[in-house]
């Protein structure tokens, strides 16, 4: 981005609130973005739980949220905003350029998807494009989401594999979801062999990086 840049004739200034857990990361992301004229960052969280007030408080036309924050990761985070503040439009900007995290992010409510490692252009480009309406994601990781396909799990099979995250037994499983045992590792198995896998929570990772839960 170049300093000093000029807003467009007539355009507002761009409010803009920043989440990351990291200081480093979201100092310099608020210095590097205030060097834009059109740009101002008038909120600085780093917390997923702090977002909502933050955003409330502040009324920012563009939230920036990472995904992996204490509190409420990024994800949620841009649930509640986009319900709560529609007119805030929210981009992910994130280390991880994963499938499974950009369905996520979309079904969210986020209407940009960037990963960190981008130009500082492409950040300011996409600020100012889904203030205009646009959705903006990273090319790379739109052709992965494409290649990943849709989901071949079924609802039940999703909510046995979710159930397993924590990684208890198959008796807390069917317990948590008032189902047999026996139904719960029908459905773990049709889950390992959906998903090419050898156990359920090598079946949970590549279900979560191909956003299929």
């Amino acid at each position: 981005m170049r300093p000093g840049t000029p807003p467009p004739e007539g355009h507002p200034v761009i409010r803009l609130l920043l989440a990351d857990d990291q200081d480093l990361i979201r100092s310099a992301l608020s210095a590097l973005l205030d060097l834009e004229s059109d740009f101002e960052v008038v909120a600085s969280v780093d917390r997923g739980d702090k977002v909502l007030d933050a955003a409330r408080a502040a009324r920012p036309d563009v939230a920036l949220l990472d995904i992996e924050m204490p509190g409420l990761d990024g994800l949620a985070a841009a649930a509640r905003l986009t319900a709560e503040l529609p007119g805030c439009r929210v981009v992910i900007l994130t280390t991880f350029g994963r499938a499974g995290y950009l369905r996520r992010a979309m079904t969210a409510g986020a209407v940009g998807f960037v990963v960190k490692d981008a130009p500082p252009e492409a950040l300011a480009d996409a600020i100012r494009r889904v203030v205009r309406g646009e959705r903006v994601v990273d090319p790379d990781l739109a052709a992965a989401t494409l290649a990943a396909g849709d989901s071949p799990l079924t609802a039940r099979e999703r909510d046995v594999l979710e159930a397993a995250r924590p990684g208890g037994s198959v008796a807390d499983i069917a317990a948590a979801l008032f189902l047999s045992e026996g139904t719960v590792r029908n459905h773990l198995s049709s889950v390992i062999a959906k998903t090419g896998t050898r156990n359920r929570m090598e079946a949970l990772r590549t279900a979560d990086e191909r956003g299929w839960l």
